[in-house]
């Protein structure tokens, strides 16, 4: 995780409950930040089970995404 790009493009693959109440299934962002950012403060914590974001072909799902958010080089300011 130390190495991971917070610039790169991501895509957001919704749990299905999630995309057939709210969203699409599948929506892409711009920068991986943007896409942590939507996950932690947007997605609701229901949805977050089942939902995995795509970065540099590299799957990263819940705890992991949480991760990212909190870690020191995450570049975009948080909400909490």
């Amino acid at each position: 995780m130390e190495n991971f790009n917070f610039g790169a493009r991501a895509e957001l693959f919704a749990s299905r409950r999630y995309a057939k109440t709210n969203q699409t299934q599948y929506r892409r962002f711009r920068t991986a930040a943007e896409a942590v950012q939507f996950v932690i403060e947007e997605l609701p914590v229901a949805a977050r089970a089942g939902s995995y974001l795509e970065v540099n072909e590299q799957r990263f799902e819940g705890g992991t995404i949480q991760a990212l958010y909190d870690h020191a080089a995450y570049p975009l300011e948080r909400e909490h």
